[in-house]
């Protein structure tokens, strides 16, 4: 007998699964990561994202960010697209930039969530709480991961 599905979060559910997984977290502004979370969801609303996407951007770094196991993910009431979308934003331990980029290009929903993601890191005042080198580090990172994906230059999270 293959063991029942798990019930399908709510939206308030995933939210609060997220916000659960990153308690404490922290960005490296030193700011709660609830907000970047946030903001990754709210981008990816006003970007026209669905229902799936917004469940990926609330969870897109708890994997990785060993918040959530992937185990854990795979059990949890969500659709098979957010969960794909989740892993395929999950970066693994020495990946290439290239690689992670080819993946998130695989993944239908992917880009959206991403690019949000790319928005809100980038955001100018988010990184000019950075020191300099810091700064400049993640803004060539982030730089990379656009041309990568194709995006356009230049932070705009809704």
């Amino acid at each position: 007998m293959t063991p029942a599905a798990a019930p399908q979060l709510t939206p308030a559910q995933v939210e609060a699964l997220a916000l659960a997984a990153h308690a404490g977290q922290t960005d490296k502004a030193g700011r709660p990561y609830a907000e970047h979370l946030r903001a990754v969801a709210r981008g990816v609303r006003g970007r026209g994202g669905d229902a799936d996407q917004i469940a990926a951007a609330w969870l897109h770094d708890a994997v990785e960010d060993d918040a959530l196991s992937e185990d854990r993910l795979r059990r949890a009431g969500l659709s098979r697209r957010t969960k794909d979308i989740v892993l395929a934003l999950t970066k693994r331990p020495g990946e290439p930039p290239e690689s992670y980029a080819a993946r998130i290009l695989a993944t239908p929903g992917a880009l959206l969530v991403k690019e949000s993601d790319l928005a809100h890191n980038a955001d100018p005042a988010r990184l000019a709480a950075l020191d300099a080198p810091t700064r400049a580090r993640l803004t060539e990172k982030y730089a990379h991961m656009r041309a990568l994906l194709g995006l356009r230059d230049g932070p705009d999270n809704p």
